[in-house]
């Protein structure tokens, strides 16, 4: 029997249409008929998330209103067995929200609605369509917030977030998705009503939450979230440093975490973004510095103040050649407004960028720099580089022009070897963008056969069909055995049992 996974890649028109006529006619029993796009005109903008270098239009795409509709629309598919890819607001960058070609996208946009902010109990429960920042924003007045703040914060939802297990630049000390949301709501590939976690500190049975966090919505669909809220610190500051040197400020950002130090933010920044930025937002960056970190207190004054003191002194020690401190709120947040643009910046000096996400071991910052710096010229295409230093989570951002073909490949082919130079050295394919299409064959240097096995069985569990955001995340066998073929004929590392740096 035929899967979702063995559904053609490019269907022909005739069955292309065949089809969508079929589910049109079905979705159209169980949501209104302006809930429901299947015209070109109408679909094409659905057609990728923010890796805009890969598109794929939908079929038909549906944008149910309650979760009776939800509930509905999965059944229905499941009985038609199409394909169904759940989308938040398209910010994520891994091509996780990509649509299937004989498949619907489900888009939860209109899921938009705070419905509690407990202020004793310290949570918010959400619908999955709650802008990020939106919950801050509610519990602002109760002096309360939430703490995970991806760059994208502004648009990105809480739904994308749980599905990607999103961090941000505060993610160092108050943690990611996954340590501050409570409890999960939503149906399953059939249809049926699942809750993960609870709103207690801790729930009986499996910790299947963790699972469904970061899960890329493979698992399950998310409709509702319950997130926690922690109280705003009564006082935060920011620390500029600027490096003459990588290796520094590498060693700088090694040197603050075994001080014992737990920054609120601890980010860095090359000489190429630096100037990027400075450009677009004006934020006081040292255009001389090889790099920069940004390194934030938060607490009571008194914490606050002797903080500031001891990652000054780190710094100094480590050979920051310019330290500036934040003396108010409005500078502190223009320090911080060049880190939040950096995705934007970018986007100014170049037609096209694609943002790598991996992670490695702290005390490679600086190794991996250099290797990326040399893989410049291997490719010929710049690379400006911005990344939670704190716990390692690089985000280079690979400059190209997607009208050139040749540049798309160099730049698929540049950011494949990042991904693999990472695992060399002890780091893992993806930090916080999650896997979507954009790190299959990456996926296939990290882990064995085995362990993809492992991840494809929990897959079956939850979805036996394979009907939920099919072809993403997990590769199959055949695809890693090809890729292992084209990292022996590009004279790459050895595949499988990759030799470390």
């Amino acid at each position: 029997m035929q899967t979702a996974l063995d559904a053609p890649a490019t269907p022909s028109p005739a069955e292309r249409a065949a089809r969508q006529a079929e589910i049109v006619q079905a979705l159209g029993a169980v949501v209104p008929a302006h809930a429901l796009l299947w015209q070109r005109e109408d679909t094409t903008p659905y057609e990728c998330d923010g890796l805009t270098a890969y598109r794929q239009r939908p079929l038909v795409v549906c944008l149910p209103e309650t979760e009776a509709q939800v509930q509905a629309v999965l059944q229905t598919c499941h009985r038609l067995r199409v394909p169904v890819v759940a989308r938040g607001a398209g910010t994520g960058l891994s091509g996780g929200a990509m649509p299937h070609a004989l498949g619907v996208t489900l888009s939860l946009a209109k899921f938009n609605r705070i419905l509690q902010i407990d202020p004793v109990s310290r949570l918010a429960r959400v619908q999955c369509g709650v802008r990020n920042l939106a919950i801050s924003e509610a519990a602002a007045p109760y002096g309360l917030y939430y703490a995970p703040d991806p760059s994208s914060q502004i648009a990105c939802t809480i739904g994308g977030n749980v599905a990607e297990n999103s961090g941000g630049v505060h993610c160092l000390k108050y943690g990611l998705t996954v340590h501050n949301v409570l409890q999960v709501r939503g149906f399953t590939a059939e249809g049926e009503a699942v809750t993960f976690g609870s709103e207690a500190l801790d729930s009986p049975g499996y910790d299947l939450l963790a699972a469904v966090i970061g899960s890329e919505g493979m698992l399950a669909v998310t409709t509702e979230v319950t997130v926690k809220l922690i109280p705003k610190p009564q006082l935060a500051r920011c620390i500029l440093a600027s490096f003459d040197d990588l290796r520094k400020a590498g060693d700088a950002v090694a040197a603050v975490i075994a001080a014992g130090i737990i920054p609120a933010g601890l980010e860095m920044m090359d000489k190429p973004m630096t100037a990027a930025v400075e450009d677009f937002v004006q934020a006081g960056y040292d255009l001389e510095a090889e790099a920069i970190l940004l390194c934030e207190s938060d607490g009571t004054p008194e914490e606050v103040e002797e903080e500031i003191g001891r990652m000054s002194a780190v710094l100094s020690a480590s050979g920051a050649t310019k330290i500036a401190v934040s003396q108010s709120e409005a500078e502190r947040l223009r320090f911080w407004s060049g880190r939040k643009n950096a995705f934007p910046a970018s986007g100014r000096i170049s037609p096209d960028y694609m943002c790598m996400d991996s992670t490695i071991p702290r005390k490679r910052l600086a190794d991996i720099l250099q290797a990326i710096a040399a893989l410049e010229h291997k490719y010929g295409l710049r690379c400006a580089n911005v990344f939670h230093a704190g716990d390692g989570n690089l985000h280079p951002l690979i400059l190209f022009d997607a009208n050139d073909p040749d540049q798309l490949q160099r730049c698929e082919q540049f950011g494949a070897e990042i991904l693999e130079t990472s695992v060399a050295m002890g780091g893992t394919v993806t930090g916080e963008h999650g896997v979507g299409v954009e790190k299959l064959n990456s996926m296939c240097v990290q882990f064995s056969a085995a362990e993809n096995a492992q991840m494809a069985a929990l897959k079956q569990a939850f979805d036996p069909e394979g009907l939920l955001n099919p072809g993403k995340v997990i590769p199959t066998l055949n695809r890693c055995a090809e890729y292992g073929r084209e990292l022996v004929r590009g004279g790459l590392r050895a595949f499988a049992g990759i030799e470390r740096f």
